[in-house]
């Protein structure tokens, strides 16, 4: 289980600082959805192994850096819908 912790870790690690690269490079934009949701994949790796450090606080800001994820990714859905019901 440990081992499957620390990948989890080093995943989302990884994930979310391509995402953080990818943006101050300017090669996404904020709205991007797979932007978005490598914001989401890798906090929510995080998460899972900052929880089981019992690294708290930092379990808390990946659930909040998620939470804003998936916020996001609803109001681009919503945004979507809304352009193609006006095409």
């Amino acid at each position: 289980m440990a081992l499957l912790v620390e990948i989890f870790g080093w995943l989302g690690s990884v994930a979310v600082l391509l995402a953080y690269w990818l943006i101050s490079t300017e090669r996404v934009k904020s709205t991007s959805v797979f932007y978005q949701g490598l914001n989401l994949v890798g906090s929510i790796c995080l998460i899972m192994n900052t929880a089981y450090y019992h690294a708290y606080p930092s379990t808390l800001v990946n659930a909040v850096w998620s939470l804003i994820a998936i916020f996001t990714l609803i109001q681009l859905g919503r945004t979507a819908r809304r352009r193609s019901l006006e095409a």
